[in-house]
């Protein structure tokens, strides 16, 4: 018996060596060699912090790009999903409620052109990006509310256009942060 709770103990002092001290410093020392250094690529408008990259934001005004809805509010603190399913009643209120929105302020569109990105939450709630398809049904809306036209903000899209992981894994995708950004370049 003081055989196995010897070994026991010392499994247990290695075990939290090794994760709760080596692995996690192996982890940090690893994102000091990406961008923000481990810390999330900040970006910038007008020299002060305007949001991270891999964090999405809330967008409301019509001369924004919009990302998805978030569960959580964008809450980066408290990240995660509605968990209702498809069939949930409530749920599909919530969506339906989403589509009747974007109809508003896109009457150009048909319910079946808006993506599923648009009017669903990511599991973190907190998802930067949006389908390509997803940019490209809000140009009109933009464009005309920020008296440009449609070409340059199209434009402005397709150099914001991330393609798949390796050319084949996943969708093209859009960081609404950096595309709003590049935006209020334009004014300027």
């Amino acid at each position: 018996m003081k055989k196995y709770l010897l070994q026991s103990i010392r499994l247990t002092v290695v075990l939290m060596l090794l994760l709760c001290v080596i692995y996690p410093l192996m982890v940090a020392f690893g994102g000091s060699f990406f961008k923000g250094n481990g810390g999330g690529e900040k970006l910038f408008k007008n020299g002060k912090v305007a949001g991270y990259a891999l964090i999405g934001q809330s967008f409301t005004k019509p001369e924004y790009f919009w990302g998805r809805p978030s569960a959580v509010d964008y809450n980066a603190a408290g990240s995660g999903g509605s968990n209702k399913g498809p069939s949930n009643p409530d749920y599909l209120v919530v969506v339906s409620a989403r589509i009747d929105t974007l109809l508003k302020y896109h009457p150009y569109l048909k319910k079946a052109d808006i993506p599923a990105d648009m009017v669903t939450a990511s599991g973190s709630g907190l998802d930067p990006n949006i389908s390509e398809q997803g940019a490209i049904m809000q140009i009109k809306r933009v464009a005309a509310n920020r008296g440009l036209t449609d070409r340059a903000v199209a434009e402005l899209v397709v150099k914001n256009t991330v393609g798949p992981l390796l050319g084949m894994f996943g969708p093209s995708v859009v960081n609404v942060l950096k595309l709003n950004l590049a935006l209020d370049e334009l004014r300027k």
